[in-house]
């Protein structure tokens, strides 16, 4: 007999687990004697079947034959069992992943009441209660042409002044090259910001509508910066934003309604939270 072998499976861990797995259910078997036996019906309905059928489609792209149906049919019960013997064992205590799982589809039927379709009325009275939430940016058209001051170096500042002469000329084609583009029209603010930046974009609220006008900075340079059109922001009337204020109300009336959902359940339970050790002292 080989007893370096035989200490050496007494280390393993997987033998250690199906040992404690058979003493347990032993000891289950003991406890409900005549109970495991205990015949229990378990009905697959046609809605199971055809959802088992669906999904067999879903991954091979045909419906499944009849083998292949009772092959997914059996694997179904097969999973049904296992689950409700061990439910009946308590394995799904203290397991956190079961726990976090029954939870969220508690949750999820919860979540899944639809409150009422609220009023015109009701939808006046978020807007005028959440008037930042939907205030309409202001927007611009403007054209701009781009100045690198590294390209300049100490003729920049004669340079853009040139240029604003040829520009109130009639020219197009002046300033350096860059992807940034010429013109934009009709362009909400937070599109500006992001062309050009914060600093470009809020120079062009107090900017004359008209000439040529500049330079303003931004994060890639200068610009000479004609600015055709601005409009202010403005608070909306209901029926522009109509559909974000029902969203919005729709989304604090569930989130309201779940809560008191959740405080109906929790008055049925009593909590207690046992205190954490207090920490060792110092050794003195």
């Amino acid at each position: 007999m080989n007893w370096a072998v035989i200490r050496r499976w007494l280390r393993e861990p997987l033998l250690h687990f199906l040992v404690l797995g058979v003493a347990l259910f032993g000891l289950y078997s003991w406890l409900h004697r005549g109970q495991l036996h205990t015949p229990n019906e378990i009905f697959v309905s046609r809605a199971q079947v055809s959802s088992l059928q669906a999904q067999f489609e879903r991954v091979w792209q045909r419906p499944a034959n009849a083998d292949e149906l009772q092959h997914l049919v059996d694997n179904w019960v097969r999973e049904e069992i296992f689950y409700r013997e061990g439910l009946a064992m308590g394995l799904d205590r203290d397991d956190p992943v079961v726990r976090r799982r029954v939870g969220q589809k508690i949750q999820f039927i919860v979540e899944s009441v639809a409150p009422e379709l609220p009023t015109t009325a009701e939808l006046q009275a978020w807007l005028d209660a959440h008037p930042a939430s939907y205030t309409i940016e202001p927007r611009y058209s403007l054209r701009q042409v781009f100045f690198d001051p590294q390209r300049h170096g100490m003729n920049l500042e004669r340079d853009i002044a040139t240029t604003r002469r040829v520009l109130a000329n009639g020219a197009n084609d002046a300033g350096d090259s860059t992807l940034l583009p010429f013109e934009m029209q009709d362009a909400a603010q937070w599109e500006v910001e992001r062309t050009f930046g914060p600093e470009f974009t809020a120079a062009l609220k107090d900017l004359p509508v008209g000439g040529w006008q500049g330079p303003l900075k931004s994060a890639f340079g200068l610009h000479l910066v004609q600015l055709g059109d601005r409009t202010g922001g403005h608070a909306p009337a209901l029926e522009q934003v109509r559909a974000l204020v029902e969203r919005d109300l729709l989304q604090a009336r569930a989130v309201k309604a779940n809560e008191v959902i959740y405080d109906k359940l929790r008055a049925n339970y009593r909590v207690r939270v046992e205190s954490a050790p207090a920490p060792d002292g110092p050794a003195g």
